[in-house]
C-alpha cells in the first residue's frame, strides 16, 4: 500500500490551438515533476477550450495531441490526465479523459454532459456510459469530468469500485453561484466517494457566450470533505500529498458506502 502520493492540479486556461495547448501541457508537467509529483492532472478541454470548433478540432486516440501528452508522460516519468476531444461515431465529438504514463494507459468518456445554464453540451458531445478506475503506484483512482460533479451517485459507485483517490478534470463555467457551488461540490463528492479528490478547474477566462471556460479553484480534498489545498484563480500548479490508505480508514469507521450498496 502507497503511504503518500504527490498529486499536481495544472490549473491553465487553454486556448483553440492544440499544439499551443499541448506545450503548456509540457511546461506545467516539467514543474510538476521538479516539485516531486507523480500524477499530474490538467483541465477538461487542455487539448482546445470549449468553443472552438470541436468536430474540427477533435483527434482519435491515436493522433497526434495524445501521442504528444504520451511523450511528455515518458520524458518525465509522470502518470498525465488530460482532457481532449475524440470524434463519436454519430458526427458528434466525446469529451474524453486521457490517462497515460506510468505503466497506464486508458481512458474515460464524459457520462454526465453540461447541459444546463443555457449550453448544451450534448448538441455537439456525444455522452459516455462506463465508468472507469485504474491501478497506478499501488493506489485505485477514479476518473469524472466537470459537469459529473453534480451526481453524487457517480462518486459513492467509485468509491466502492475501490477508488482511493478521485481526478476530476474540469471548465467549470462562471456565473451567480457557481464558485460557491464548485467549492460545495467537490467536498460533497469526496465525502460521497470516501476518497481523496484532486479537482483542477481551467484557469479563470472572461465567458465565452454559453461556452464554460474556467474560474480556477483547483482543489485538493480529502474523503472527510476537508480542503488540504487550494488555488486561486489564476494560472498555476498546485502539489499536493495525499495518503491513499485514509479512504479505507474512513470506510471503516465510517461504513457508508456498504451500507448503502
Amino acid at each position: 500500500m502507497t503511504t503518500a502520493l504527490r498529486l499536481a492540479a495544472c490549473q491553465f486556461a487553454a486556448g483553440t490551438d492544440w499544439a499551443a495547448n499541448l506545450e503548456r501541457i509540457r511546461s506545467d508537467a516539467r514543474t510538476a515533476a521538479e516539485h516531486g509529483a507523480q500524477v499530474a492532472v490538467f483541465p477538461e478541454a487542455a487539448m482546445a477550450r470549449f468553443g472552438s470548433d470541436l468536430a474540427a478540432v477533435s483527434q482519435p486516440l491515436d493522433g497526434p495531441f495524445a501521442d504528444g501528452v504520451r511523450a511528455i508522460a515518458e520524458q518525465t516519468g509522470l502518470l498525465l490526465v488530460a482532457g481532449m476531444f475524440t470524434p463519436a461515431d454519430d458526427g458528434r465529438v466525446r469529451n474524453t479523459l486521457l490517462v497515460t504514463g506510468a505503466g497506464v494507459e486508458t481512458h474515460y468518456d464524459k457520462i454526465h454532459l453540461f447541459d444546463a445554464f443555457g449550453s448544451r453540451e450534448s448538441d455537439t458531445v456525444a455522452a459516455g456510459s462506463s465508468l472507469v478506475t485504474f491501478s497506478a503506484f499501488g493506489t485505485t483512482f477514479g476518473l469524472a469530468t466537470c459537469f459529473d460533479l453534480r451526481f453524487a451517485s457517480q462518486f459513492a459507485e467509485l468509491g466502492r469500485l475501490g477508488a482511493e483517490v478521485v481526478l476530476v478534470p474540469a471548465s467549470w463555467g462562471e456565473g451567480p453561484g457557481k464558485a460557491e457551488q464548485w467549492d460545495l461540490l467537490v467536498r460533497a463528492r469526496a465525502t460521497d466517494a470516501q476518497a481523496w479528490l484532486l479537482a483542477c478547474d481551467q484557469a479563470w477566462s472572461p465567458p465565452a457566450g454559453t461556452d464554460p471556460l474556467g474560474i480556477g479553484r483547483s482543489a485538493c480534498v480529502d474523503p472527510l470533505g476537508v480542503v488540504r489545498a487550494r488555488l486561486a484563480a489564476g494560472e498555476g500548479v498546485l502539489v499536493a500529498e495525499v495518503a491513499p490508505g485514509l479512504a479505507g480508514e474512513i470506510r471503516t469507521r465510517v461504513p457508508v458506502l456498504s451500507a448503502d450498496a
